[in-house]
């Protein structure tokens, strides 16, 4: 990659530095949806009198909304810009919300989540595709950064929203969070108008070109493989995300406390991200997502033992900590080894392979717990899943080394 520091002013500027922050800024807004249904869960269940997989499936269908939405705003935002796209996302999450408030059935409430879930997309893998054209040296961190306005929105807002949610219910935090996202997310979007110049598209296109290579993959074969090591990860990974605030008050400690672990398992999420960044501007995409993989199936394995309150609060930072580099890693990956001009398309595809991980894992680990009536069968579960994600990318680094040989040879 040091060949190709003959950047042009443009990469790794000053606006470039900008438009981090302002993407930083949408993404800590529009991504609320996806951890706003996590800290209801408790409440719907409640309210509506189902069972614990049934009570997580507003979650489910959130992130298959997320999910689908990451690949289909993602080819979006590759042909009409990132500009246009927010605003119309910020439009359907708005709608979303208020639909939400409307529900009387967990069918309706999830049908709503859909639309949130779909609309919440934009803020995730198509903003991090659009802020990887802006840097090449410091690609790295840069996607860190606007990857954790996603954890950044998870830990902040439910706290802000605590006070709403226990006086007034969740209806009331939707109705707010709905207003929220229209009076932020459009007004910034508007100063992201500017566009990408085809120079800096075929500078990132003569690097990507000498890393596809290497791999002896074809971008298809690459995506698919990405995507299984990405449903696999994401499978062990919403295990502690989703059930911690149900975990907590099935061992007697209350809803707080779970949101209070979850706030913390995101918090540590983001320093995870961050130092990930760095670790991929120097080591690349591979190396930095197999070493998030391996730190994360050792924190899956401390939560066996854990049902004592501080070791509970322990672990959840050390989870956090340890996973929270792991899916930006996949859009390195895409960056350095795909064609740039398809990056939001080849990036949303990967983005929609985790985020089916974390929709299935969310059912799953909810369907282990009626089915075992404890969750120490779900961590079991996330740990299994988690080996196929260290596998694939054992296998790739494995491979990229092979080839490297064959052509010194």
């Amino acid at each position: 990659m040091r060949r190709y520091d003959m950047t042009s002013s443009f990469n790794d500027s000053r606006y470039a530095w900008l438009r981090l922050a302002l993407t930083l800024a949408i993404a800590m807004v529009a991504n609320v949806g996806m951890w706003a249904i996590i800290v209801i869960m408790p409440a719907v269940e409640a309210e509506f009198g189902v069972s614990r997989a049934s009570a997580s499936l507003p979650y489910t269908l959130t992130m298959i909304g997320f999910a689908v939405g990451n690949f289909v705003v993602g080819r979006a935002v590759d042909t009409w810009g990132v500009s246009r796209v927010l605003v119309v996302c910020a439009i359907a999450i708005a709608s979303g919300y208020g639909l939400a408030t409307l529900s009387g059935s967990i069918l309706s409430l999830s049908m709503a989540q859909l639309l949130i879930g779909f609309g919440t997309s934009v803020g995730f893998g198509p903003l991090i595709a659009d802020i990887s054209h802006w840097f090449l040296k410091r690609r790295g961190i840069a996607v860190a950064i606007a990857a954790s306005g996603n954890y950044l929105s998870g830990a902040i807002w439910p706290i802000l929203l605590a006070d709403i949610l226990e006086d007034q219910g969740w209806r009331a935090a939707y109705a707010v969070l709905a207003m929220s996202t229209l009076a932020v997310v459009i007004p910034l979007a508007f100063a992201l108008r500017r566009q990408v110049p085809d120079s800096a598209h075929q500078l990132a296109e003569a690097a990507s070109s000498a890393n596809a290579v290497s791999s002896g993959l074809s971008p298809r074969a690459l995506s698919w493989l990405l995507g299984l090591a990405g449903v696999g990860c994401c499978v062990a990974m919403s295990m502690p995300q989703v059930h911690i605030v149900s975990y907590c008050v099935d061992l007697g400690y209350g809803p707080a406390v779970g949101a209070e672990m979850l706030a913390l398992m995101l918090l540590g999420g983001v320093g995870s991200r961050l130092v990930s960044g760095f670790l991929a501007d120097q080591l690349g995409g591979v190396k930095t997502l197999l070493l998030g993989s391996v730190l994360q199936c050792i924190a899956l394995l401390l939560y066996l033992p854990s049902d004592a309150l501080i070791s509970l609060y322990v672990v959840s930072l050390i989870f956090g900590l340890s996973q929270g580099g792991i899916v930006p890693s996949y859009a390195v990956i895409v960056r350095e080894y795909m064609p740039a001009r398809e990056a939001g398309a080849r990036v949303g595809f990967v983005m929609m392979a985790t985020i089916l991980g974390m929709a299935l894992g969310g059912w799953m680990s909810g369907w282990v717990y009626d089915v075992t009536g404890s969750y120490q069968m779900a961590f079991w579960n996330g740990i299994a899943w988690n080996g196929l994600n260290i596998a694939i990318m054992l296998w790739l680094l494995s491979r990229s080394r092979s080839q490297g040989m064959l052509r010194t040879a």
